[in-house]
């Protein structure tokens, strides 16, 4: 248990292969799934496989910031969000770092402009890595910090 990260309700996160840093990302271990709010997506073919493109704005306080990112397209599913309602998704897997760990996730790219927090953070991407304080927030940042 000793090499499990302790986290807050909120943290910021790292997603270093579509080239996003320092993302706050909203915590929820009654999400399964974690999700990324993303602009302009599109499905398209590299190299006979198919990939998707999608712009974010990870700068919540300047969002003329803009990065364009893309993935190859791990799959498509359907999603039940909090609401009840299903959506068809687009899913990438990814690096994800938190601290000073790093492991791959499974992202579903949808639009969450309705929520205050670009990333959800769900259970199948914290797996037996980390302990949620849900008490704490940016627990990992102060420890870099101090």
């Amino acid at each position: 248990m000793s090499n499990k990260l302790i986290i807050g309700s909120i943290e910021a996160c790292d997603l270093p292969e579509i080239g996003i840093n320092n993302l706050q990302v909203r915590i929820d271990t009654g999400a399964k799934t974690s999700s990324l709010h993303v602009d302009n997506l599109e499905k398209y073919t590299e190299q006979g496989k198919p990939w998707v493109r999608f712009d974010i704005h990870p700068d919540v306080y300047d969002i003329k910031k803009v990065t364009s990112c893309k993935a190859a397209l791990h799959d498509v599913r359907s999603i039940k969000s909090s609401n009840g309602t299903s959506e068809v998704r687009y899913v990438i897997k990814t690096l994800m770092r938190l601290g000073d760990q790093s492991w791959p996730i499974e992202i579903t790219l949808t639009n969450r402009s309705d929520m205050s927090y670009l990333m959800l953070l769900g259970r199948q991407g914290m797996g037996k890595k980390v302990l949620v304080n849900p008490a704490k927030s940016f627990l990992l940042t102060q420890k870099v910090k101090n």
